[in-house]
Order: structure tokens, then sequence, then C-alpha cells
């Protein structure tokens, strides 16, 4: 009951958000004084009037610059105007509007059926442009005349709301990550809407459309290349190839739980040399994944391993992070790199004695071949694994383990080559696996990929969940007038300055609070403050937003306090670099645990430690080497 009560109070607190700010920020002497005063927006409009004549008004900056008058038909037609109107008429007609910059005209004597049907078309132009740029007080909630500095805090407040409700809604389990993540950020996207955020209801919910094919189009990539991943490494599976492996490893690791975890640190180093995330994780995690089963080792573990040992990679200069902060500092990711170098060495050390503590912790809960758990598990264990031998006996390919193992080399080389698609390699290696190892046969190849179907679904429905995640919370929408009409756009959450008539994300309005907040007692101690909050702000902020949303801003504000801007820049780099993949703002991260077939949550309760103190460490490190003073 205590638990349901909570998830009540959450929703009960984005709601009462948007009444409250309503009494608090209201004003309806602003309101009233607002209505009074007419405003054209920018754009093109066209009027017409009862007889046959079109005018086109063109507004910049609130202002005509331009008045096209000609008759209805050839508007229509985009033609030419009709030689037979009078045009000496129609030249006057046209400079008294742009100097009155109202339907106000003196007209022409002998035309004054045309000077009537200019002023009215004038005035039906002008209507619309003013109602262009009126569009949110058509809406009676609390956006209306209230300073954009203080809806956007609001919006911040609602975003960071939304964030700890669907943390709290996981580790509750109280329901599946992609309906979390969509279920939240829907009740946040209908607020904002409500709440007139981007003008009517109808244009509101035009612009959660609009940020919500947005996320899809950075996740969509990502769902087809957790699907076709789980696939490919289900048919090698299948095939017996890693069985082979796991064999050879056992060899040579024998029954050291240590050695099996100081090699998983090695391998996700290695692989995390092309500074991919998904790449890393599909070459560690399906490798090391049975050796962790037949020792009876924790997957958050093996994760924890992973994602310490890539972080630390995450720092070279080809790596997106790097490259972003680089970026905004203005200078070269090779000389950024060079600074951080002494950090990053020190971090592979570090995740080489994590991946030894590891090892002590599984000793001890009785992991290894022949541990505790062997004994108190084998039996069963032994059982199940017959079973599954058994009914997979007649897909398994020995003769083809060469062929299987040059296979996976090849789909990982392309992976590292970059060239493709992610999703491109693994597509590619399905299709010949199926074909080499199993024939030309439908009815095989079905009963194959029905055997993965399963995982394969659960990771992408996740991705899904998570595109509206993503959608709602970083994508900003940039609107333009067509006809009277906003039409709206989504900015990527990349983008460093937001262009003119634009509405900033959530997670941009996140950033503006937590700058707000900071800069009042941190003074020349703030990169080291951001540095410590960073692992946190990672559960908030996907990279992009956290690099190019809130670096600037950290930035600017050390700059009032004659803080080098290198040393927010190393802070934040480093610091977050060591939980990027702990964040469920990460599109990698969710094919991780996929793929470990681990709960996000269980992934962030088992890490999160580890990676602070792992930060901390290393930002101690840029103090020693001068980068970060104190």
């Amino acid at each position: 009951m205590r638990k349901k009560r909570t998830l009540i109070i959450l929703a009960a607190l984005l709601i009462m958000s948007l009444m409250v700010s309503g009494v608090v920020f209201a004003d309806p002497a602003e309101t009233d004084a607002a209505a009074a005063e007419v405003v054209l927006a920018d754009g093109s409009y066209t009027g017409t009037a009862e007889v046959p004549v079109s005018v086109k008004i063109t507004v910049e900056n609130g202002t005509i610059t331009d008045v096209v008058i000609t008759d209805v038909k050839a508007a229509e037609k985009d033609e030419e105007p009709n030689p037979n109107v009078d045009q000496a008429a129609i030249e006057t007609l046209t400079k008294q509007v742009m100097d009155a910059q109202s339907a106000d005209i003196e007209g022409v004597d002998g035309a004054e059926a045309l000077t009537a049907a200019v002023k009215s078309a004038v005035a039906d132009a002008l209507e619309k442009a003013a109602d262009a740029a009126k569009p949110a007080e058509k809406v009676s909630f609390f956006w209306i005349n209230m300073p954009e500095e203080t809806a956007n805090m609001i919006v911040g407040l609602l975003g960071l709301l939304t964030i700890v409700a669907i943390v709290l809604t996981l580790f509750k389990s109280k329901t599946q990550p992609a309906i979390a993540f969509i279920v939240w950020p829907a009740i946040l996207g209908v607020i904002l809407v409500i709440g007139g955020r981007f003008g009517t209801i109808a244009e509101g919910f035009e612009s959660i459309a609009v940020m919500i094919k947005s996320g899809f189009n950075s996740t969509g990539p990502n769902a087809a290349l957790f699907v076709f991943s789980v696939l490919f490494f289900g048919v090698m599976t299948d095939a017996g190839m890693f069985d082979v492996i796991i064999n050879k490893l056992m060899k040579v690791v024998g029954d050291s739980v240590m050695g099996v975890c100081v090699m998983t640190a090695i391998i996700a180093l290695i692989g995390h040399l092309d500074g991919g995330g998904a790449s890393t994780f599909c070459i560690v995690i399906p490798a090391m994944m049975p050796v962790y089963k037949k020792m009876h080792m924790r997957k958050t573990t093996l994760l924890r391993i992973a994602v310490l040992a890539m972080g630390v990679l995450n720092l070279m200069p080809w790596a997106g992070p790097t490259n972003r902060t680089a970026t905004i500092l203005g200078m070269e990711a090779s000389e950024l790199w060079g600074k951080l170098l002494p950090i990053q060495i020190f971090g592979v050390v570090l995740s080489i004695a994590h991946a030894v503590l590891c090892g002590f912790q599984e000793k001890k809960r009785g992991a290894g071949l022949h541990g505790k758990l062997a004994q108190q598990e084998g039996l069963t264990e032994l059982r199940e694994e017959a079973e599954e031998k058994a009914s997979g006996s007649d897909l398994v390919r020995p003769k083809l383990f060469i062929f299987n193992v040059l296979l996976t080399l090849a789909v990982i080389a392309m992976l590292i080559w970059d060239v493709f698609p992610s999703y491109v390699p693994f597509m590619i290696g399905l299709a010949v696996a199926l074909f080499v190892n199993y024939g030309f046969s439908a009815k095989t190849h079905k009963k194959i990929i029905n055997l993965h179907a399963g995982p394969a679904l659960m990771m992408c429905y996740t991705l899904m969940g998570a595109a509206v995640l993503m959608g709602v919370l970083t994508t900003s929408v940039q609107w333009n007038i067509k006809e009277g009409v906003r039409e709206f756009t989504a900015i990527a959450a990349k983008t460093k300055v937001l262009p003119a008539q634009s509405i900033p994300s959530v997670v941009r309005c996140l950033a503006g609070n937590v700058s707000a907040i900071l800069p009042n007692f941190l003074g020349q101690n703030l990169p080291l403050v951001i540095g410590i909050l960073s692992v946190p702000l990672a559960l908030a902020f996907d990279t992009d937003s956290y690099f190019f949303g809130m670096l600037p801003v950290m930035i600017s504000i050390g700059a009032e306090f004659g803080v080098d801007p290198l040393a927010i820049g190393v802070a934040m780099v480093v610091c977050r670099n060591c939980a990027t993949f702990i964040s469920p703002m990460v599109p990698a991260t969710l094919l991780g645990t996929g793929l470990a077939d681990v709960e996000i949550k269980d992934h962030i309760k088992s890490s999160f430690f580890y990676v602070w103190v792992f930060s901390i460490l290393c930002m101690l490190v840029g103090v020693v080497f001068g980068l970060i003073p104190i």
C-alpha cells in the first residue's frame, strides 16, 4: 500500500505543479495589456476580399516588408496579374499599405471599389498575422505571459519529477522499463500541452508528435541493432561456436574466478578502442556470459566490470564525449586527450584493480567450478544444460566452427570499420550464418528465429519505449509560420545554440535549473562540484544534452568566477564517462542489460556506488596533475 501511495503522490505532484504555477505566476493585468497590443508574427499571409482581389503580405521582425496585390485567379494559379486591372492604382495602394503598415489607407480616387477590396484583403491578411503571433493566448493556463526563465524553470522541475518517477517505478518493480519510459513522459507531455507550452492544444499535440518521432529517429537504428545482434549471436550459439570457445577459455583460466574477472576487463578495454558502446557490449557479453554462468558468477558483476573499463576507454580522442567536449572548448580532440592521458592511464589500472576486487567478492560468495554455489546448484544446472543440449543437438555444426569464428570476426571488423550503420553487419552476418549452417530451408530458418524471438522482441520494445522518453525529454522544437499556421520541426539535442522561434527541451530547462542553483555558493570550486554530481546527473541526461546543453552553461558560469573552461570540461568529461553505461538515457546501456539478461534497475543498483567512487578517484588524479584547480 505504501509503494502504491508513493506512485500516486508522484503523479499528483506533476499535476499540482501545473495548478500551483497557474496561481502563482498568472497576472491578469499583464494578460489584458498584452491583448491590447497587436503583434504580427513573421511569415507570409494572404488575404482576400469579396471583389476578386488578393493581397499577400510578408512580415519580418513584426514589420510589413512586402505587399503584392493581384486578382484572386492569378494568385491561385501563381500567375502574373491581370493586365486589365488598373496597375497604376495597384502601385499606389501598395505604397500606401507599406507606409501605413495597416489597412488604414487613403485609397485612390476613381478606384473606390478596388480601394475597398484592397483594404478588406489587407485586413484579412493582417488578422492572420496577428493570430499567429499570439497562439498561446488561446489557452487559459499557466504559461500565458509568464517570463520565459520562469516557464523554463518549471519545465525543468517537471522533467526532474518525471525522471524520479521513472527511477522509482523501476526500482520498485512496478512495471517493465518500456512501460515506465512511455507512461511518465506521456503524463509530462499532456501537462505541457494543456499548460500551453507550445501554443494551442492542437499545436501542443503536434509538437509532442514531432518530438516522439525525433526520439524514434534516434533509437530506431539501435532497435534494429538489438534485434539482429540477438538473432546473430543466437544462431552462433545454436551452431555450437561458443561451446568450443568456452571450453578453450576454461582451460586458460581453470577455476580462477579472479582470472575470469580480469579477462572480462581486458576484453572490454580492447573491444572499446573504437569508442562504440554497442559494439563493445556485442563483443564482451556473448563471449563471457556462458563462462560466468558456468562459474556461477553474477551477471551484474560482468556488466559492472565491462562498463567501468568502457568508461575509461571512452576518453579516446575519437570517442563521442571527448569530441563533444573539445568542440565546446574550441580545441582539437587530440590536444584535449593529451591532457586527459594521465587520468586515462590511472583509470585503466583502476579498472583492472576493480576486476580483481570483483574476483574476491565472487570467490567469497562461493563462485567457481567447484565452489559452494557449484555444489548447491550444480545438479540442477547440469540437468538444465543437458536438456538444452539435447533439444538443440540437431542444430550444432562443429565442422563449421572455423567458418563461424571467421564470420563473427568479420561482423566485428565491420562494426569497428564504422562505414555501415551498426545493424548492417549483423543483418548480413545473420543471413550468411543461416544459409551456410542450415542450408536453404525456410522451415529451419523460421524455427531458429522463433527460438530467439522472445529476447529480441523484449529488447526492441524496450527501445521503442525509450524513444518516447528521449523524444519528450531531450528534443527541442522550432516553429515557423506558413500561411498563418505554425509548423513545428524537431531540433536535435546536440544542437549547441537554439535558433530563433524555438522552444527548449525539458532536459535543457533542467540544465538551466542546475546552473541556476550551483553558482551561488560554488565559485572557484565549480569543477569539483560538477564533477562530483556528474554520476547522479548521468541518470537524467543523455550524452548530447549533457555536453551540448549543460557544459556551455557551466563554462559561462565559471567565467564569472575566473574558472578556466578547460577545468570544467575535464571534470565533466572524465566523471560523466565513468557513468555513461549505467544511464537509462543511453541506448547502449539497454543493449548491454538486454544481452546480459539483467534488469536495468539491478544494473544501476549493482554499479552506481562503484562508478561514483571510480569517477571521484579519476577526478582527484586530475587535481593532482593540475587540470582541476582546488
